[in-house]
């Protein structure tokens, strides 16, 4: 019997849609109580709660599929009102192709799933968490759509006519965009001159505005991370939006288990690839590779300022490790440090950690 199982006299599993709710009310031994299907707005999630209180009127718990995205608003207003909430992935299925499939279906196999492991995650925390990953998101798409307007100047420059690309020749890529922003109509050039002018001009003056925006959200990333943790901007390497993507990635204090687990989800725990008479370790590429750069970029910021991380990668490269095996071990390290700050960040007098 799992320790959930142990602890609740039933779960109520969801089964979340854009515009509906499917929900099942199932004991702590797997039996089916009842089940509805409600709207997904707020008399919808008030429905669900009464329906949850009237056949399960004991210790509960709520198993919510996709808790972040379509069960979100479902996860805040259940955990508002007091109750345990676990999000749980997609059910698993049934390996036939004949397997039986629907919404209500889905949420007695969530509610199942829930009862059945030993390990359940949190739902994330909203509010200043949200706040941060909402502008982090959108500033990851404003540097992407830069980064590809860049790529489509360039292709451009290259299928120039000649003495456009003599123009433009041994500038720099800043260079290029400024000059190609400034470029006027040439009337007495022929017409694939002209267009290519038009074209250049369009797209360098379109690089500048998801910039601006980039510049924008990172200055109220910056804001808001002093407001909410200027603590963890003390810690070395640590800058504004590597602040914030792990505060986005952590969440809150008590949700991992451990800072293995945390490790686990910035892809730092080491992976066993021993063969024969090799004992040896190797990249974990997986978990969440946002936090990974992260702590990559921390590591990077460190190697350049701190004399106490170039001291362990130089101590670790003695033992006979690569530096790409070094840097594995350090960004374990530093994971290590940013939880354990983290998860006391709201007791007064916290020693910042340096990585030795």
């Amino acid at each position: 019997m799992s320790m959930l199982a142990e602890r609740v006299d039933g779960v109520i599993g969801v089964d979340t849609h854009r515009d509906t709710l499917a929900a099942a009310v199932v004991t702590h031994l797997g039996g089916v109580l009842a089940k509805t299907s409600v709207n997904a707005d707020a008399a919808g999630y008030q429905q669900l709660l009464d329906f949850a209180r009237a056949h399960l009127p004991g210790r509960r718990c709520w198993a919510i599929e996709g808790a972040g995205s379509f069960g979100a608003g479902m996860a805040g207003f259940a955990a508002q009102h007091g109750e345990q909430v676990v999000e749980v992935g997609r059910p698993k299925r049934p390996a036939r192709r004949t397997g039986a499939k629907s919404d209500a279906l889905d949420a007695v196999r969530a509610a199942r799933e829930a009862l059945g492991q030993d390990r359940l995650a949190s739902p994330r925390r909203r509010g200043e968490r949200e706040a941060l990953r909402v502008l982090l998101t959108t500033r990851r798409c404003a540097t992407l759509a830069r980064v590809a307007a860049i790529g489509q100047l360039k292709a451009l420059i290259v299928g120039a006519p000649e003495e456009l690309r003599t123009e433009l020749r041994g500038r720099s890529t800043r260079s290029q965009i400024l000059y190609c922003a400034s470029l006027r109509e040439r009337p007495a050039r022929s017409l694939e001159h002209r267009m290519t002018v038009r074209a250049l001009q369009a797209t360098a003056q379109r690089i500048g505005c998801p910039q601006a925006e980039a510049d924008q959200l990172q200055a109220e990333l910056t804001a808001l991370v002093g407001a909410v943790a200027p603590w963890l901007l003390e810690v070395p390497g640590v800058g504004p939006l590597s602040a914030a993507q792990v505060l986005v990635s952590w969440s809150h204090a008590g949700r991992f288990r451990s800072e293995a687990a945390f490790a686990a989800l910035a892809g730092t725990s080491p992976i066993p690839a021993s063969s024969g008479q090799v004992t040896r370790y190797r990249l974990n590429r997986g978990g969440d590779r946002q936090l990974n750069r992260a702590l990559h970029t921390i590591l990077l910021v460190r190697l350049r300022i701190d004399p106490d991380t170039r001291a362990y990668i130089a101590r670790r490269a003695a033992e006979g490790k690569s530096r790409r095996d070094a840097k594995r071990c350090l960004r374990r390290v530093i994971a290590r440090q940013l939880f354990r700050l983290l998860e006391r960040y709201d007791r007064p007098g916290v020693e910042i950690l340096r990585a030795t």
